[in-house]
């Protein structure tokens, strides 16, 4: 199959030349969002995906035919086949559409037709892409005018809106822009060339593809280098740093760095090299209701040659140190697409975030239940870091479904440590996704569990074990919980579904309560 970091179009191609196009494994959240924007270009659409799900559901209701099973005959009459990095070669369809001469194309080169087409800001990063992305979006739709309004976005996942809904993440708009999460795992992100390209960082990961740090940065190097205006990165970052310092010079002059450390704690020859350094300052820490307050620093001649410096205060609803890196991010890009910056940044305040990113599920009696799709060591610990900001005098409760064997081994002492952040943790069994338990022997919650020995943690004892029955962990958080309490569900897998649960059994468990006590009142009359 198609090598994801080689370009299937020839200069000059559009979505118009794509013909009829079927998307094997439709219901994924990176696909299901492209296959709906084509759809919204008028482009045939249609797909498989191995079972139904809340996505495919939505894409039916657009008149898209979604197929469950992925079958050969499935792709009769497409001209175009898109597939992902998690399709294997000898799936039935591709096999089919080879046999066919259908052009067989992976999903970046589909994202690389549509921002070759617009004015693309991609967001790429091992941590904050979606809620960066799904900020600017926001930014965009409640404040853009003239070209910068209604925005095409491709996110993958849903965003919340300030009246409690939820707006899917792909959008085909009129405007000129599109904001798009640029997928690092398998180096497909090198095939854009937006506009304006952010990096939130470039922490190593996704190893099982890269092999070291080293050639996970040059990856990042490469996406860099090809975007056609700024480029816009978290100094904040060790990997983003050692990016920057590998940035070639004429890509480093039109690069701007965002920090809440300040210029003078970056390298001298970074702060020598780039376009301007924009400073995060916070006025205060979280606030009782979790918002964080902060300004933001905007030097002299950024946004115009004859620009004055600003500074433009900031308060956001969703809370963490990172966020507020991320609302940065996201209200720079907009600023150099044209916005002013202070309406950008009174658009972000009512930005309640992604779905799954510090999602609030619901509450009984007094135990709250947060839904987020941290699966890395560093985003659970930023989670864990804004919970203390938000709940400074909950008891925090996790459970936690680590997402790949292969991350798990490479990561599972980092884990350890940023769950130790939280008072009482489950680990239950890993979501595999593209991978399988047999190439992973060993490997599961417990070697999680295993590698905390030694980690310091208050209250000491038993904070942290493996049960690999998913319905009961999150009955036993729920059985341990007490009123003020915060019950996590953590991962990128199936977890989300046990939000549900716990909620379901806390109400259960309250029900309960009320029965004994209405008995009791009865026996005491």
């Amino acid at each position: 199959m198609l090598d994801p970091t080689h370009a299937s179009f020839a200069p000059g191609e559009t979505v118009a030349d794509l013909g009829p196009t079927h998307f094997i494994g439709i219901g994924g959240a990176g696909m299901s969002v492209l296959a709906e924007m084509l759809h919204e270009e008028g482009v045939a659409v249609a797909g498989s995906d191995r079972e139904e799900s809340a996505k495919t559901d939505r894409l039916k209701e657009l008149g898209i035919t979604v197929h469950i099973g992925q079958k050969a005959e499935n792709v009769a009459g497409a001209k175009t086949v898109v597939f992902s990095s998690a399709i294997k070669p000898d799936n039935p369809e591709i096999v089919a559409a080879h046999e066919a001469g259908a052009r067989i194309v992976h999903r970046s080169d589909i994202l690389a037709l549509l921002l070759a087409a617009k004015r693309g800001v991609t967001v790429a990063g091992a941590h904050g892409k979606t809620t960066t992305s799904a900020l600017l979006a926001h930014i965009l739709v409640n404040a853009g005018a003239g070209a910068l309004a209604d925005p095409s976005y491709a996110i993958g996942g849903s965003i919340q809106t300030p009246d409690g809904g939820t707006r899917d993440g792909g959008h085909a708009g009129r405007g000129d822009v599109l904001v798009a999460e640029a997928d690092e795992s398998d180096g497909s992100f090198e095939k854009y060339r937006p506009a304006v390209a952010i990096i939130t960082n470039a922490e190593p990961d996704h190893l099982d593809h890269y092999g070291d740090a080293a050639h996970y940065h040059a990856a990042f190097v490469e996406h860099a280098g090809h975007a056609q205006g700024h480029v816009v990165i978290c100094g904040d970052d060790a990997g983003a740093l050692d990016v920057l310092a590998q940035l070639p010079a004429d890509v480093a002059a039109r690069t701007v760095v965002y920090t809440t450390a300040g210029p003078d704690a970056l390298p001298e020859a970074v702060r020598g090299a780039v376009e301007a350094v924009v400073t995060i300052e916070h006025e205060r820490e979280a606030a009782e209701s979790g918002a964080e307050r902060f300004t933001v620093h905007i030097p002299a001649g950024l946004l115009a040659a004859d620009a004055p410096a600003r500074d433009v205060p900031v308060s956001l609803v969703i809370p963490g140190v990172h966020n507020a890196r991320n609302a940065t991010a996201a209200i720079l890009a907009a600023a150099l697409l044209g916005m002013d910056p202070d309406a950008a940044a009174k658009a972000a305040a009512d930005f309640k975030g992604a779905a799954r990113r510090f999602q609030i599920r619901g509450s009984v009696e007094g135990v709250t239940v947060v839904d987020d799709y941290a699966h890395h060591p560093t985003e659970i610990a930023a989670l864990l870091d804004a919970a203390r900001r938000r709940y400074p005098d909950s008891t925090l409760r996790v459970l936690f479904q680590p997402h790949l064997f292969s991350r798990t081994k490479f990561f599972a002492r980092e884990f350890a440590e940023a769950l130790a952040k939280a008072d009482d943790v489950i680990v239950t069994c890993i979501f595999p996704a593209r991978e399988k338990a047999e190439d992973f022997p060993g490997i599961g919650g417990q070697t999680v569990v295993d590698a905390a020995a030694g980690i310091a943690h208050e209250p000491a004892g038993d904070w942290i074990r493996a049960v690999p029955d998913m319905c009961q962990a999150a009955k036993m958080l729920c059985m341990r919980a007490h009123r003020g309490d915060v019950l996590f569900t953590v991962g990128a897998g199936d977890v989300t579904q046990m939000a549900t649960v716990m909620l379901r059994v806390l109400e259960a468990h309250r029900e309960m309560h009320q029965v004994h006590d209405s008995s009791s009142n009865a026996e005491r009359q």
